[in-house]
This record gives C-alpha cells, structure tokens and sequence, in this order.
C-alpha cells in the first residue's frame, strides 16, 4: 500500500487476504506499533548492516510521522520510542488506503497469483479472483509478500519462491522476534512470572522484561535476543542488571541479619522465582550467615544465568521472519533486482529485519517508499 501511494498511476495491489493490512490491524494489541523514534540503520539485522541506510535515510520514522499528522491520527509515546495510535490501528490501514486512493491506485482482495512470467520487458502474471482466472501485463512487478511469521494470518514463503523464479538468491528463513523454548519444561512452574532483566544471545544484548512461559521465555528482552540467538548456542539472563544486588545484600546483613537468605532476596526478585532458584542455588540459611564470598558467587550467578534454549515457538507465533531476499541481489537505492528489470522486493521479505518495537513497520515503509518513487521515475 505504501508503494502503491508513490508509485504513479495504473497501480494495482493484489492482496489474497479478505481484508487489507491485516498484520497491521493486529499489530501492538490493535493499536500498531507503526514507527520508533529512535529508528537508525543500527537497529536492523541483515547480512548487510549498510544495505537499509538509504532507503530509512531517505525516508525517516519523521516522515511517517508527518503523514499520521497530516490525517489527525492521535497516537503516543509508550516506552523506548515506540509509538502508537491512541485509537486503532485500522487508523493507519484507512491512511494507508486513502493514499492509495489519491494516487489512483487499485486493490483486489482475495486474489491468488497463480503464475508470473517476465520476456524481458513485461511481467504477465496470471490470477485467480472469485473463481475466475485472468491474466494481467506489467512493466514493474513489486514483491511485499513478507515472511512466514503468523501463517495463521494467510503468511506463506510465496516472496521467496518469487525471487527463486528469477534466480535470485535467499538468506535462509528463520523466526525471529520469537519465545524461546526448553524440552524439559523446566520453567512451567514459572508460568506467569515476570521480571526485568538483561538477555544476551551472540553479541547482542536488550534490557527489558522477561516472561516465564509453560514450555520457556518470552517477553521483550527474550524476542530481541531471540533474533541473535541459533539453535545449540546458550543465552545469558542478568536478573539483577538494574541495581547492585550485593551492595544491598551486605546492607540487609548488617540490618536483617535474622532473615532467611530467601526471604531477603525475594524483596528485590519475584517470590516463585526465588523459590525456584533454590534447586540451582545455596540459597540456605539466614543472610547473617553469608560470607562476602559467597554473596558475590551468588550475584554472580544471577547476573550471568546461563541457559540452553532447545528451540523456538517458531513461525506460529514469531512476529517476523529473519533472512529472506538477499540484498546483494537488489538496490539499495531502489529496492529493484539487479538482473531483472522492473522487479522489486521491499519489506519483511528482504534480508532486512528489525528489532521489537516498531521498526520493522518502519522499513516497511522506508522499502515502500524507496520502490514507489523509483517506478514513478521510471
């Protein structure tokens, strides 16, 4: 829709879902997280960090913005620039439409591309709409079919069998922005419990909450670290990253000597936690009865708990795909592939991804906006 807004007449949107925009409609709780303010090229994983700095440079989380203004959309600042609409996020797919409309473009719901063919200048693609099979001519073809994330939503790996067609290379898939899991359940009497805390995979790492699921992690800080993390590596849990625990365990010492160690420390962690960690810990005895050392071995270990996932809750609930189209093959300029004129892959299918909190709607746009006015120069 983004694309269609800039990219001139005679603009057709080909969408097989009943309704337009539907991972808008159910992103942020129904409110779309549609932009961050503190979108930058750092915040995106791609094999190549340099490919998204034109199209985001060129048109910034500013100029999203700009046009939410521009159609009185209220919206708000929650937490680490994430913003979103103080209504609905069917605001943004009603902005998006009228653009497309402005622009003279059309939409066709419920419409299956059966066959694309290319003879060097013009694309012949054949579709299926209400039972009936035509086949229309295009000199451009833009591929926005975005990633495998939440099949249940009608998300396929059509985008990828595209740029197969025409030869064009693919970062392998993977979920991304995804819980985490373990195979022994170990974490199910946590069920429920959440906490703040500083989750690293790779060399990455996010402060953020942490939630404990039935079958493992979830929360904030675990789908940002996700996108870093591959299956057999382990990821590191800092449960005391935001304040110095064991300044204020010498202190309840000196003042709480009498408590039990576990009692103390579930004044500064959840109490089910506490009492879960008592099977990985020495957690025994009284705080009056902890020596220096074995303070800072405890700190130590909840500062860096080491944990082996065994996978991922995968596709069906991750809420973007890693990998996809490889940006060697395309302009960054333009988002077109270098060896098939008038083709173009923007978005969640290119090998762009960003992290929780707005961004990937960002590059949405940015890759939209970048393929739309570069067909409009054509």
């Amino acid at each position: 829709m983004m694309c269609a807004a800039h990219a001139g007449p005679g603009v057709l949107v080909v969408d097989h879902a009943k309704a337009p925009g539907e991972k808008i409609r159910i992103s942020g709780g129904g409110r779309c997280n549609f932009t961050n303010l503190y979108a930058s090229p750092q915040n995106f994983i791609s094999q190549n960090k340099h490919f998204c700095k034109s199209a985001l440079g060129r048109y910034t989380q500013w100029d999203f913005i700009a046009l939410v203004d521009h159609y009185q959309i209220a919206w708000h600042e929650k937490t680490l620039g994430q913003l979103f609409c103080d209504n609905s996020a069917k605001d943004i797919i009603a902005m998006l439409r009228a653009e497309m409309d402005k622009a003279g473009a059309q939409l066709w719901l419920q419409t299956d591309v059966a066959d694309i063919a290319h003879d060097g200048s013009r694309f012949t693609i054949v579709l299926t709409r209400e039972g009936r099979t035509r086949s229309i001519t295009a000199r451009n073809l833009v591929v926005a079919c975005g990633g495998k994330s939440i099949p249940k939503m009608g998300a396929t790996g059509l985008g990828y069998q595209i740029a197969a067609q025409f030869g064009l290379p693919i970062v392998t898939p993977r979920p991304g922005l995804v819980p985490l899991t373990f195979s022994d359940e170990k974490f199910k009497p946590l069920a429920g419990v959440a906490a703040p805390a500083r989750v690293a995979a790779g060399d990455s790492s996010f402060d953020e909450a942490i939630l404990f699921t039935h079958r493992g992690l979830s929360g904030p800080a675990v789908l940002q670290a996700s996108s870093y993390w591959h299956e057999g590596e382990t990821i590191s849990v800092n449960l005391i990253a935001t304040h110095d625990l064991l300044s204020e365990l010498k202190t309840h010492r000196q003042t709480d000597g009498r408590k039990a160690l576990t009692t103390v420390l579930a004044q500064h962690l959840p109490s089910r936690l506490v009492d879960f960690l008592k099977s990985e810990l020495p957690l025994d005895g009284n705080i009056a009865d902890q020596s220096d050392a074995k303070l800072e071995n405890l700190c130590q270990h909840l500062a860096d708990w080491q944990l082996t996932p065994a996978g991922s809750e995968g596709y069906r609930t991750a809420e973007v795909t890693l990998g996809g189209v490889d940006t060697d093959a395309l302009s960054s300029k333009t988002m077109a592939a270098k060896t098939v004129p008038g083709l173009y892959f923007i978005g969640e299918c290119v090998d762009v991804t960003g992290w929780l909190g707005g961004y990937n709607f960002q590059w949405a746009w940015s890759s939209g906006w970048a393929a739309g006015q570069a067909i409009a120069d054509r």
